[in-house]
């Protein structure tokens, strides 16, 4: 084969994997992705898991070793560190309020909501399994629970007031009038390790209902669970209404692309934001 001939091959094998591999995987409304997306949720949500639960397991293991504030800065380590290495897959939400507050701002589609928090929780639950399995305690001690000697209402009030700022910071950085890009992992992870250092008290600072739901699954303790999903939710719905003062409604063509997820790698490809 002349050198001409291999050029054609090489040009012909390079629009074709253009057009069947780095296309579709760089539109994120392209179904079949979709696949890739929910796993990446799920695995990203068994990390935090892993982190933000074991944290509390671990110290029931190790009296001692942990303290409150290694205990509540590395899951805002963790999502920062996902947020990097896949959030151009899903979005990385990893939490059912996040995707909830996306959709609701125009920016996710509604029809991929459910299987979305499926995977957030099955990720959630298969995390607090294995720790189980590996620490030998109680996933309950991996949970949130409001602190003895403040009641129900009042954790609920502190989740909404948290989540709050957790999702206003997402919307915040996933927009076109102020996308960030890669450095709003920064602004998230710092977030939830703040938030955990003066929230953690009261309620645990979980802002996501899959984070306590996994635990509270793997120990049969739901005790309280309400507070994990009304309080997210509340504080992720008016989070949602700011952001429309603030910004309008959407978070424009980037702002979708946060959102949903842009598999694209290479600048020019289609997709790239």
């Amino acid at each position: 084969m002349d050198e001409q001939a291999r050029q054609g091959v090489a040009l012909r094998f390079e629009r074709w994997f253009e057009l069947e591999v780095v296309a579709p995987m760089a539109d994120f409304q392209n179904p079949r992705q979709e696949w890739r997306r929910l796993f990446s949720e799920l695995y990203g949500t068994f990390l935090l898991v892993i982190v933000a639960a074991g944290g509390g397991m671990m110290s029931q293991a190790f009296p001692g070793t942990i303290s409150r504030t290694a205990a509540v800065v590395a899951p805002g380590l963790m999502v920062l560190g996902i947020i990097l290495f896949m959030g151009k897959v899903s979005g990385a939400h990893l939490n059912p309020a996040v995707t909830l507050a996306f959709a609701a701002r125009g920016d996710f589609p509604w029809r991929r909501v459910p299987a979305y928090i499926v995977v957030q929780l099955a990720g959630a639950t298969f995390a607090a399994w294995l720790l189980h399995a590996i620490i030998g305690v109680s996933a309950k001690y991996g949970s949130n629970y409001p602190a003895p000697g403040y009641s129900s209402f009042q954790a609920f009030w502190m989740e909404a007031l948290l989540t709050l700022g957790l999702v206003s910071v997402i919307l915040g950085t996933a927009s076109g009038a102020q996308n960030v890009g890669v450095i709003g992992a920064v602004g998230v992870g710092s977030y939830i390790a703040l938030a955990g250092l003066w929230g953690s008290p009261i309620s645990g600072t979980s802002m996501n209902p899959a984070r306590t739901f996994g635990p509270d699954l793997a120990s049969l303790d739901f005790r309280d669970y309400w507070v994990y999903v009304a309080g997210p939710l509340a504080g992720a719905a008016v989070a949602v209404l700011l952001a429309f003062v603030l910004r309008g409604y959407g978070g424009g063509l980037s702002g979708s692309a946060a959102a949903q997820g842009d598999l694209g790698t290479q600048a020019g490809r289609p997709g790239q934001l």
